[in-house]
């Protein structure tokens, strides 16, 4: 990992209301369906590793790039690096990946890549991102591992 910030001033956006959680979504007896909504708000808060931001506040993550089909049980999501040479996007990837592993059933297959055309290595960091046993292999990486559970930690 570089020592150094790659992006030293970046653009920061404005966050989204938070959503209104209904009677009918607090009721366990109701079937509820994931939506993109529920999604985004899963991934929303995730710390930047390089900035004390998030990746909402960055707009690396955007509710328009979620896709999800509860009857299919699959979920993906495209991210958007803050800028095209980022170091730090598989790890941005990862973190994304791990916060939806922990928080969604098992159910569901979780696809994480980076939105097209925006990354100068797009296609080795998703390859990377689908490939099930190096994302094993990086979780098993005690340093990594911890890397990754500060950018998903909430923030006091």
């Amino acid at each position: 990992m570089p020592t150094e910030i790659e992006n030293l001033n970046p653009s920061v956006y404005g966050k989204i209301k938070e959503r209104e959680i209904t009677a009918n979504e607090e009721d366990e007896s109701v079937a509820d369906p994931f939506d993109k909504r529920e999604i985004f708000d899963l991934i929303r808060n995730i710390n930047d590793p390089e900035h004390p931001l998030t990746l909402e506040e960055l707009h690396v993550v955007q509710e328009e790039l979620i896709s999800i089909s509860d009857k299919q049980n699959k979920v993906h999501i495209n991210f958007t690096p803050t800028i095209p040479h980022c170091s730090m996007a598989t790890l941005i990837g990862l973190s994304i990946r791990v916060k939806l592993l922990r928080s969604l059933p098992p159910r569901f297959k979780v696809t994480v890549e980076i939105t097209p055309g925006t990354h100068a290595s797009e296609f080795a960091v998703n390859k990377q991102l689908a490939d099930k046993e190096r994302v094993a292999a990086a979780l098993e990486n005690k340093h990594l591992a911890e890397v990754i559970n500060q950018c998903i930690a909430s923030r006091s």
